[in-house]
């Protein structure tokens, strides 16, 4: 998930976007708008790319793994 510095990022983005005179004080919207996005960010259970990044490492190293195993017991069958 995004951390709390990309959220504040974001939330600050979305609030100066706003005119002043709508929906109260700035420091306030913002904050609305970053426990929203947050909300929302969890809901849609998403992953930051490092820990993509991560996982894909894990996968191609088990995949390796994995070929090597099904190798060795090919040999062993033979």
């Amino acid at each position: 998930m995004l951390n709390a510095s990309q959220l504040d990022e974001m939330a600050r983005k979305i609030a100066g976007v706003i005119p002043q005179g709508v929906g109260g004080i700035p420091s306030e919207v913002q904050a609305q708008v970053k426990v929203i996005l947050a909300r929302t960010f969890e809901k849609m259970d998403l992953v930051s790319r490092e820990e993509f990044d991560i996982q894909v490492a894990v996968l191609a190293k088990t995949r390796q793994k994995l070929e090597k195993l099904e190798k060795t017991v090919a040999d062993l069958e033979k």
